[in-house]
């Protein structure tokens, strides 16, 4: 069979992921991206050996601030609600495989997503856990190099593969934070590395309701506490030129038309309009069916239902069926 690096953390995934392919007969090699928590890197040494894999540890903390911290901090500045595992997985986790790969001379790489690739297409995993959207941004040449030993299992099966491996990881919790901000104060992390906005105000429907603390607090679709003449209110625009944040009801935070920059085709552009599906958050039960319109470097979608709150920096990405065809940044849409 093939030599195939893979993203190894240590993890019930990257751990059963492993044992897959050693099983189908591929050569596995390891490759753990040290972003300093020394528990996780000895986890994952451990396990690694555990298994008889070769690991390497890479040292990405210079690359990661880089191509992932700093951005995700300066969108977070600018009211937007950027996606980290988004950002990261083209410009870090799957460049980094791909020159390992090439360094000791295998054509494949390897994750424990949950997602799947086929003839050069990045497909949708099975949906109770589905993670393409999370992929949405990588190079056609990195799908075309990519296989996920995951993307027939749903995580409950992983799990009971892990207890029939004899794994010592097939109880480890799933992690669910930020790997730059394992302890979830985005507040606390943001707050070391820049200069937090002052207090604002908030608006409704044109008048102030009340102040807030920072935009940086807040994301779009969120709920506001407090009522406001009996209604719960939700943030729907966050403005960093004003400092302002405006609320509005729950049935005024769906919208039919999308917006996105930067898109990333995983198929040849289309010169036309075309029909699609469209998700504008990583979630299992909200993606209408859309009328997709290639405008520059971006998309005008007009989904059939409207989706809710689709939020500034967060990505919009299309689907045909199972084929993921591409993601881009949402902007912000108009009043």
């Amino acid at each position: 069979m093939s030599k195939i690096v893979l993203g190894f953390s240590g993890g019930v995934d990257s751990t059963v992921s492993t044992m897959l392919l050693k099983k189908a007969g591929h050569e596995v090699y390891g490759l753990y991206m040290d972003n300093a928590d020394e528990a996780a890197r000895q986890c994952a040494i451990d396990t690694a050996e555990f298994i008889g894999v070769p690991l390497t540890v890479l040292d990405v903390k210079a690359e990661l601030e880089r191509n992932v911290c700093r951005p995700f901090t300066e969108a977070y500045l600018r009211g937007e609600t950027p996606n980290p595992c988004i950002i990261c997985n083209p410009s870090t986790k799957f460049k980094n495989l791909l020159a390992e790969a090439d360094r000791v001379g295998a054509e494949l790489v390897a994750t424990g997503h949950y997602a799947r690739t086929e003839n050069g297409r990045l497909m949708k995993g099975m949906p109770a856990n589905d993670q393409s959207y999370m992929l949405c941004r990588l190079s056609r040449e990195q799908v075309r190099r990519t296989v996920f030993p995951l993307g027939g299992f749903e995580k409950k099966q992983v799990r009971a593969l892990a207890e029939e491996f004899g794994l010592p990881v097939a109880h480890k919790p799933d992690s669910m934070e930020i790997c730059f901000i394992p302890d979830k104060d985005y507040i606390g992390w943001i707050s070391r590395r820049a200069e937090l906005p002052p207090a604002g105000d908030f608006i409704f429907r044109g008048e102030v309701v009340g102040r807030h603390e920072g935009i940086h607090r807040y994301t779009v679709g969120q709920r506001r506490p407090g009522l406001i003449d009996g209604r719960k209110v939700y943030i729907s625009r966050i403005s960093a030129a004003d400092n302002t944040i405006e609320l509005a009801l729950w049935e005024d935070m769906f919208k039919t038309e999308v917006r996105a920059r930067d898109f990333n085709w995983l198929i040849d552009r289309p010169a036309e309009s075309f029909r699609a599906n469209v998700r504008v958050r990583h979630t299992k039960w909200e993606m209408p069916p859309c009328t997709v319109y290639p405008e520059g470097d971006g998309v005008r979608i007009i989904c059939d239902e409207p989706v809710r709150a689709p939020a500034v920096g967060q990505s919009a990405v299309l689907y045909d069926g199972d084929t993921v065809l591409g993601g881009g940044v949402i902007l912000p849409s108009d009043r």
